[in-house]
């Protein structure tokens, strides 16, 4: 078990100490990352906050607990413990020792597949900095800074993989990572779901199960990277990842808890006049989040990602349990395409259609997350039901990009599209709805009539417990 070292100005597990012209190199970018956390970090201005800290990267006891002002969170750089000869499990390079340098052929690609996974940390960072304002709770507002900050230490792990591996590029890269800014004309981020604004906490929630979710199996497919540094990078990452999830989904949980319990006591099909959001409308927020999510997976097939397979570079989600030869030689897989203007299933090359087979494995997990929210409306009593829509809804990349689907896959004509999206997707009317309910709750024990208190709080502390101190 590795214990991170507290002592040092980085925060760290990879002996910086013993590399001085690295640890320069983090200590010169630092100041940067600072001044980048000050101007677009949370904007709510607070004493201190119940933060997590990481201490060590062990399955128990890894994180420590305790008031900590934000702007003097203690971010770091950790990687998971390495596994004692490890091998890479798939492509051209099966059966060879992990790489604990980067191989010379594979430098460019590399180095991309980091720069694209560190530039969706602080873009959600710069998404979500106004929403400290509008908290329904000090133990909802304690959530937004821990994911916060944790993103804010998921880019400082893909900042420290390209200053300690990839030179002079790598730091250029990495100084690019804090110019990039969410929503920028000039410089926006480089995935589109990234550049979306997150105006509400409906959004908010919405966003950390779904967006949150994708980011789980990207991360998932580079822990299995020949790469070992990388691997054991994202390994961590994800261990951080799974309560940004949870949050989405106690989030949506809450949410349709309070509309289930309105809807019940006042007999009604909208709570909205009673202080609630509508389940139509929660249902257009999770169409748009779910559609713009599917789309961060890219194409149906991909050539690149068939080579970044065989190289060793990206592996499968959960890789080592596949029970195939894992060189995917010679093998079909099917993957969506329009057929004739209609959604279909085509057989390809198994290994272009790996971003089909990452998507499918997303898919199959949202799917829980709407079951157990069905689940509370069925045990409140409640005919009504949510559902995700087609993976032809609402789609910009890939096959479905050129034709428009409804929720269930029938395919409309422009005039039809524009005509029916406001049933679908959300409206003005419906955002300025939203937003209307969006009244900060500061005072410890108390929430806001739009969702239901969590059933537990963080870390053994009641939901009264003061999570956030003000200035």
């Amino acid at each position: 078990m590795s214990t991170a070292d507290y002592q040092e100005k980085i925060p760290n597990n990879v002996g910086l100490a013993d590399d001085r012209r690295l640890q320069r190199a983090l200590e010169s970018w630092q100041p940067g990352f600072r001044d980048w956390w000050a101007e677009m970090g949370p904007e709510l201005p607070t004493e201190d906050v119940y933060l997590r800290t990481a201490v060590n990267v062990g399955r128990e006891g890894w994180a420590h607990f305790g008031h900590v002002p934000v702007s003097e969170y203690r971010w770091g750089v950790f990687l998971a413990d390495p596994r004692q000869d490890r091998r890479i499990a798939f492509g051209e390079h099966k059966g060879e020792p992990a790489w604990q340098k980067v191989p010379g052929e594979y430098r460019s690609a590399l180095q991309r597949l980091i720069v694209i996974q560190g530039d969706t940390e602080p873009a959600s960072v710069e998404q979500q900095r106004r929403l400290g304002y509008t908290a329904p709770s000090l133990y909802d507002l304690r959530n937004l800074f821990q994911v916060n900050v944790e993103e804010g230490r998921h880019l400082w792990a893909m900042v420290y993989l390209l200053h300690a591996f990839f030179g002079r590029e790598g730091r250029e890269e990495a100084g690019e990572l804090l110019r990039r800014n969410s929503g920028s004309e000039d410089s926006p981020r480089i995935l589109g779901a990234f550049n979306e604004e997150t105006p509400d906490w409906l959004s908010f929630f919405m966003f950390t199960y779904f967006t949150d979710r994708d980011g789980k199996y990207q991360l998932g497919t580079l822990k299995e990277s020949g790469f070992d540094p990388l691997s054991r990078t994202c390994e961590f990452m994800l261990k951080e990842e799974a309560h940004h999830m949870f949050v989405g989904t106690t989030g949506v949980d809450r949410v349709v808890g309070r509309t289930a319990r309105l809807m019940v006591e006042h007999d009604t099909d909208d709570a909205g006049p009673h202080g609630a959001i509508p389940l139509n409308v929660i249902q257009k927020y999770l169409n748009f989040h779910y559609s713009v999510s599917l789309d961060l997976f890219g194409g149906e097939t991909s050539t690149n990602v068939a080579n970044y397979f065989s190289a060793g570079l990206k592996g499968r989600w959960q890789e080592e349990r596949r029970k195939d030869d894992h060189l995917l030689i010679d093998r079909g897989a099917y993957v969506d395409a329009v057929e004739d203007g209609e959604p279909a299933r085509v057989e390809v090359e198994a290994l272009t259609a790996l971003n089909t087979d990452l998507r499918d494995e997303y898919i199959a997990d949202c799917e829980s997350g709407v079951k157990r929210w069905n689940r509370i409306l069925a045990e409140a009593g409640l005919p009504h039901r949510l559902a995700l829509p087609h993976r032809a809804f609402n789609r910009y990349v890939g096959a479905f990009a050129g034709i428009n689907a409804s929720p269930s896959g029938e395919v409309l004509t422009d005039d039809e599209w524009e005509a029916h999206k406001g049933a679908w997707l959300p409206t003005d009317t419906d955002k300025t709805f939203v937003a209307s309910l969006m009244h900060p709750v500061y005072e410890p024990g108390k929430i806001a009539s739009w969702l239901e208190p969590p059933r537990n709080g963080i870390n053994g502390k009641p939901f009264d417990y003061e999570y956030v101190h003000f200035l």
